[in-house]
């Protein structure tokens, strides 16, 4: 799949999203660690030294007539997603009538979902030698054949609202949750936007390899999506190694326990470019580049498309070249991540 096919956005259109988003942190009233600024008004808390968010729970019921809880993050309407305080994603919009998107139905103010998820196995990754790719993996939980977070009610409105909690357990990203008070912790991965440090969920995605790898949700209907309701994101897969260097980076660091993959972003909430469906572009160093000491930490597209053109990354994906980022191949699958706040 390709990734997103809208005009890379300005430098002072940048700026402007990253001002917008602190106006907003200014307004919301969620508490927040002092270098973490959220970008949904309906956040609870922030917690960047945590590294979690907690959120509202709401509960729902599956076709079967279970309880089910999930939450909400991201809205293809500008005015819902004003009205629940979440994030504005208009490329949701593009996947409304293809199998990525779940129809639900009220029954009076509670969403009753066709699709839910088994959240009762054990989520398994066993490193290799080198970290990535692991010897073994398996996600932690799967969802049905009818499942997907991304949701619709019929109102022609698409909501990113994956579900957390049922009768089988919990998502392996959950920290506390709390269903008398409706409230639930989330933990959440570090990356970049444009040179800036953000935080973002990861709830679901297409392939068993990334959610083995992000302790998220198997939803094979996400890969249903169409390419114009997707964004993309960049993973390193050789980054620099060691716990403690700053200038550490990659899928291989993070399996070996070394923190976040620091993974690079190519949208941000307020642009019109903004989706919550992830479509993975992993980047390799290359032989030359590291024996050159040319490998270090990126924190934008924009470093990665001149390192990708001058030949010191190569694409692990052998899907189609995206001309967004410079010809970097996309991997064929997807991951749901919202990003959430800056810093």
């Amino acid at each position: 799949m390709k990734s997103f096919r809208g005009r890379r956005i300005a430098l002072p259109a940048l700026l402007l999203l990253l001002a917008a988003a602190v106006i907003a942190t200014a307004q919301s009233g969620a508490a927040t660690s002092a270098n973490a600024k959220p970008l949904i008004r309906s956040a609870i808390s922030v917690d960047g030294n945590a590294e979690t968010i907690t959120l509202p729970l709401f509960k729902g019921q599956t076709a079967a007539g279970e309880a089910t809880w999930y939450v909400v993050i991201d809205s293809s309407s500008r005015a819902d997603a004003k009205r629940r305080g979440v994030n504005f994603a208009p490329r949701l919009g593009k996947a409304l009538g293809t199998g990525a998107v779940e129809k639900a139905h009220l029954a009076g103010s509670t969403v009753v979902f066709p699709g839910t998820v088994n959240f009762a196995p054990k989520r398994v990754v066993v490193p290799s030698a080198t970290g990535f790719p692991p010897t073994k993996f398996a996600p932690g939980a799967v969802g049905d054949q009818s499942y997907s977070p991304l949701v619709t009610t019929g109102d022609g409105v698409v909501l990113d609202a994956p579900q957390v909690k049922n009768a089988t357990g919990q998502s392996d990203t959950v920290v506390s949750i709390d269903t008398s008070r409706r409230q639930v912790t989330l933990k959440l991965l570090r990356g970049f936007f444009n040179g800036t440090s953000v935080l973002y969920l990861r709830t679901d995605g297409s392939g068993t390899l990334v959610t083995a790898l992000e302790a998220s949700t198997y939803a094979p209907n996400l890969g249903k999506a169409p390419d114009a309701a997707n964004s993309g994101i960049i993973p390193v897969i050789n980054g620099p190694l060691g716990k403690n260097n700053p200038k550490r980076q990659g899928l291989e660091s993070a399996v070996l326990g070394q923190g976040d993959p620091l993974n690079i972003t190519q949208t941000l909430p307020g642009s019109a470019d903004y989706s919550p469906v992830w479509d993975l572009h992993p980047v390799v160093w290359t032989a030359a580049a590291i024996k050159a000491g040319k490998r270090t930490q990126l924190t934008s597209t924009a470093q990665i498309v001149r390192a990708f053109k001058a030949g010191l990354l190569t694409s692990a994906g052998k899907g189609p070249a995206d001309p967004t980022l410079g010809g970097v191949r996309a991997l064929g699958m997807i991951s749901i991540c919202s990003t959430v706040a800056i810093g």
